[in-house]
């Protein structure tokens, strides 16, 4: 495969990566004061096909327990009165996001250096 093509779709699969990653986490955020909610987290294991790398992910629900909150009166308190939080950090989810960001700008950036390389190679060989 042309190497500048191969770095194209490195970088694209990295993209698609991130933004599946920011998603997540944006899930992860909106659901911070959600009763009960477990964090979902993404697992990416690398696999090899056919002279081609790409990326499994699939999704998991943290396990570790929330913090549990005495309010007898909550509609989702159990028998003791205790209602268990969800067991999302704020800051976790804030430096997770802000990591994919930056991955996905740097994969934007190696797919725009790509390209333009490419684009330089087609104008000397149309000369």
């Amino acid at each position: 495969m042309n190497p500048l093509k191969a770095s194209m779709l490195q970088a694209v699969m990295g993209m698609e990566l991130q933004s599946k990653r920011m998603g997540i986490t944006s899930e992860n955020i909106s659901n911070v004061d959600t009763p009960g909610y477990h964090r979902k987290m993404l697992l990416v294991a690398p696999q090899q096909t056919s002279a081609e790398q790409f990326m499994a992910t699939r999704v998991q629900l943290d396990q570790s327990e929330g913090v549990r909150n005495f309010d007898p009166e909550h509609p989702m308190a159990d028998a003791d009165g205790y209602v268990t939080l969800s067991n999302v950090s704020l800051v976790t989810e804030l430096a997770d996001m802000r990591e994919a960001n930056r991955s996905y700008e740097a994969n934007l950036n190696s797919f725009q250096q790509a390209r333009t390389m490419y684009r330089s190679l087609l104008d000397v060989l149309r000369r």
